[in-house]
This record gives structure tokens, C-alpha cells and sequence, in this order.
């Protein structure tokens, strides 16, 4: 029998590994990116909307102020072109460079978050997060020439990523974490919906053929709504170390897919895998250093605290 932190790991996991999952599902789908997003956003926000139906009938949303809407309207319209660029880095080059280019992510993020909240800059974070540069360098260096657009859809990808994570990380408290993706979903699939209506695209472009229809399903229903909910679960018993370095896991379990479902391995270089592992660098070191570091100043804090009680006593 697991334990409720035993089973958060499993669901985390499973989780990431759908999230990963997503980008070979993306190179599958004869769809175009917009098209593409805009069917996996369709799916989801009814499944979505449905629960919410049953569970609240919608009272919860009619509960948010103008204002958090809003702000969730424009998170939702940065999730729908930050999906677009990702599935259109696969379109111009593969998987697996899109999962690289998504790996910056962290890069960004420590750049962004003393903008967006006023925090002091993380000098340590900031210079972990610059072998970001040498390591996309290199995986350029590792790539044909043909797949260089889909290295610069790829970091805006991450750019918009992490955009989302500082905005979701001060206004996730405002309402249910479903309540919150359906809201996004939604804008994000109207505003999908209406810029392929006004640039005019032709109607076979917008039609999934007849092998897409199990890949959106399950993109939508799998890598969207289920792992969206076991994530969510798994986080409320796990701490935000532990989450972290799991969550950071997705690029990696993403190529591996790529690399034996699609055979990706022939088309990409030694020089894409080093770069690989120097980005990875970035991201795990950090966290790790920091959570030793934590655990060094606690400890030297008790031993304090255990010799200033002696003297007290003994006085």
C-alpha cells in the first residue's frame, strides 16, 4: 500500500510523462500549429466546462471579478500562442529540438520574476541560468540548417512559458485550479479560433483527417485535462523542491519518447546532445546547491539553538 506521498510521486510522473508525450502527439498530427492548438483547446474546455457544470454549475465563475478575469483572459490568450509556437518549432524542425528550446524556460523565468514581483535579482540563479546561452549555442551547432526556425518558434515557446508561470504564480490563488484552466482554455481557444477566421484559412486546414481525430483525443483528454488534474493532486503533498526538479524532468522524458517513437536520433548531432546536458546543468544545480545550502543553514541554526538552551540552563 502507498503512502499519499508515495502515490503524488507516481501521479507526478505520470503526469510529466503525458506533458511529454504531447510533443510527439504534436509531430504525429497532420494539423498545422493553429489548427492544431485550437482542437486540443476545443476538447479540453468542454471536458473541462462539463465538470464545472456538475460540480458547480458555473457559480464559481460567476463569482470572479472583472479584473481576474481579465488578467486570466490575457494568460490564456499568452498559453493558446505559446502552444502554437511550441507545436510549430515541432513543424519546423522535430520534437525533440522543441523540447530543448522548452528546457530554457527556467532561463527566462529568473530574468522575469524580479521584474514582474520587485525581488532583489538572484545573482546565482542569473549566472547558472547563462549556460543556457552556450548550451542552445551548441544545439544549434548539432542541427541541419532546415531546422533553425524551429529553434526560434521553440524559445519563444519558453519565453511565453514562463511569462504564464510568473502571472499564474500570483494569481493562482484566486479560485479553483480547474476553475482557473478552464478560464484560460476558454479565452485561449476563442482567440485561436478568431485569428484563423480572419486570416482566411481554408477549410481542409482546419479539418483533422481521420488518424488525427485519437492523437487530439488523447493530446486533449490525456497530456491536457488528466495530466493538468494529476499534477495538481500530486503538488498539494509534495514540496516545491521535489516538484520542481520533477517538473523539469518533461524535456528529457519527451525526447527519450521522441527518440523511439520517432527515430529522431538519425537527424540530430553529438553537438545537440552536449548542449543538452549543459542546459540540463542550468536547470538541476541550482536547486539542488540551494536545498543543501538550506538544509547546511538550518542545521548550524539548531546546533545554535541547542547551545544557546545549555547556557541558559546551565545559568
Amino acid at each position: 500500500m502507498l503512502s499519499p506521498i508515495q502515490r503524488s510521486h507516481v501521479r507526478l510522473h505520470i503526469a510529466i510523462l503525458l506533458f511529454g508525450l504531447s510533443a510527439v502527439l504534436g509531430d504525429l498530427i497532420s494539423l498545422n500549429a493553429a489548427p492544431l492548438v485550437l482542437w486540443r483547446l476545443l476538447i479540453a474546455g468542454f471536458i473541462m466546462g462539463f465538470f464545472l457544470w456538475l460540480t458547480t454549475r458555473w457559480s464559481v465563475i460567476r463569482g470572479l471579478s472583472i479584473q481576474v478575469i481579465l488578467v486570466l483572459v490575457l494568460v490564456g490568450i499568452l498559453l493558446s500562442v505559446h502552444w502554437v509556437a511550441f507545436f510549430a518549432s515541432i513543424k519546423s524542425a522535430n520534437a525533440s529540438v522543441a523540447l530543448v528550446c522548452l528546457a530554457t524556460t527556467s532561463f527566462f523565468t529568473a530574468l522575469l520574476e524580479p521584474i514582474f514581483f520587485g525581488n532583489a535579482i538572484n545573482k546565482n540563479q542569473v549566472l547558472w541560468s547563462l549556460l543556457v546561452v552556450p548550451g542552445m549555442a551548441m544545439v544549434v551547432g548539432g542541427i541541419a540548417d532546415h531546422m533553425l526556425g524551429g529553434i526560434w518558434w521553440g524559445l519563444l515557446s519558453a519565453f511565453l512559458l514562463a511569462v504564464i508561470g510568473v502571472l499564474n504564480k500570483k494569481w493562482v490563488w484566486v479560485a479553483s485550479p480547474l476553475t482557473i484552466s478552464f478560464v484560460e482554455v476558454s479565452a485561449g481557444c476563442l482567440f485561436i479560433g478568431l485569428w484563423l477566421l480572419l486570416t482566411h484559412q481554408p477549410d481542409e486546414a482546419w479539418l483533422p483527417k481521420g488518424s488525427d481525430w485519437i492523437s487530439l483525443l488523447v493530446l486533449a483528454v490525456g497530456c491536457t485535462v488528466l495530466g493538468q488534474v494529476l499534477a495538481l493532486s500530486a503538488l498539494r503533498f509534495l514540496s516545491a523542491f521535489t516538484s520542481m526538479i520533477a517538473l523539469n524532468l518533461e524535456p528529457i522524458y519527451g525526447i527519450v519518447l521522441a527518440h523511439f517513437w520517432l527515430s529522431e536520433g538519425r537527424e540530430l548531432g553529438g553537438l545537440f546532445y552536449a548542449g543538452l546536458l549543459l542546459i540540463l546543468a542550468a536547470i538541476f544545480i541550482p536547486p539542488i546547491f540551494n536545498a543543501r545550502k538550506s538544509i547546511q543553514v538550518g542545521e548550524t541554526a539548531e546546533d545554535n539553538g541547542l547551545h544557546s538552551g545549555t547556557h541558559h540552563t546551565a545559568g
